[in-house]
């Protein structure tokens, strides 16, 4: 019970990543709002959490629009009564190189990828500010730190949600508020079969390559992503903040 009486939103918490952070946060003693644009994905991960008799409200949320992710925090701290936790999961995944990138597929990218997270942090403070301090964790990739082939859009995009990390540690320092970033390696998800399909690759041998390239020779179950998440939310990283939790089976390390 590591997230006894806290309370937490979980942007992209229909599927994925960020489904295994919220049925793990409400084991955990969380409350906690499933936010995500697919409202049958987000639904059907609230009623998870409410079938093993946790408590979890689905709101419907583009966090690319700053309208509604006033209104989703608004909803959010009226339902748990206090927000303490902020994970920005929600993520769009843009594959190509340069030449390819229309307008719109970088308007697409940053807005979920950076400009969600930044919206989600300036709406929740003032309740953190409120309750004297909060976790902030941003679900960034080993795309931020490393060049892959055709993944100009994503990887630029993550390296930004990075730094955006540090910043906003070193700001929200005085009032408490840590904040810190998971950079998970291959994990086993819907936008790793987006991938696969954009590359045109066998499923066996996608998988296979992913899981050569890093020590560990797999790839990652979210639930394992998850756990990062839950050690850097939880009072366990007090004395962390601005800092990159890399879970890659050692991908980076070579």
């Amino acid at each position: 019970m590591r997230l006894s009486d806290k309370s937490a939103i979980v942007t992209g918490g229909g599927a994925g990543i960020g489904r295994a952070i919220c049925l793990l946060f409400a084991e955990e003693g969380a409350s906690v709002v499933v936010a995500d644009i697919d409202e049958t994905g987000g639904q059907e991960t609230a009623s998870l959490i409410a079938d093993a008799g946790r408590e979890a409200t689905f709101i419907k949320t583009d966090v690319s629009d700053e309208g509604q992710v006033m209104a989703m925090v608004d909803e959010a701290a009226s339902a748990m009564g206090k927000i303490d936790v902020l994970i920005n999961d929600a993520a769009a995944f843009v594959f190509g190189q340069v030449e390819e990138v229309t307008d719109a597929d970088w308007q697409k990218v940053f807005g979920v990828n950076v400009l969600g997270p930044s919206y989600c942090v300036r709406n929740v403070m003032p309740h953190m500010k409120k309750l004297g301090g909060g976790s902030i964790v941003n679900i960034a990739s080993v795309s931020s730190f490393i060049a892959q082939p055709a993944f100009v859009p994503y990887n630029t995009s993550k390296g930004a949600l990075l730094q955006l990390t540090r910043c906003l540690a070193m700001d929200l320092a005085p009032h408490n508020i840590r904040v810190n970033c998971v950079c998970p390696g291959s994990v086993l998800t819907q936008a790793t079969e987006a991938h696969r399909r954009y590359t045109g690759s066998d499923r066996d041998d996608f998988l296979r390559e992913a899981g050569a390239s890093n020590f560990m020779k797999r790839i990652a179950d979210p639930r394992e992503i998850a756990y990062g998440a839950l050690f850097l939310a939880s009072d366990e990283s007090s004395f962390m903040t601005g800092s990159p939790l890399i879970m890659d089976g050692g991908a980076t390390a070579q």
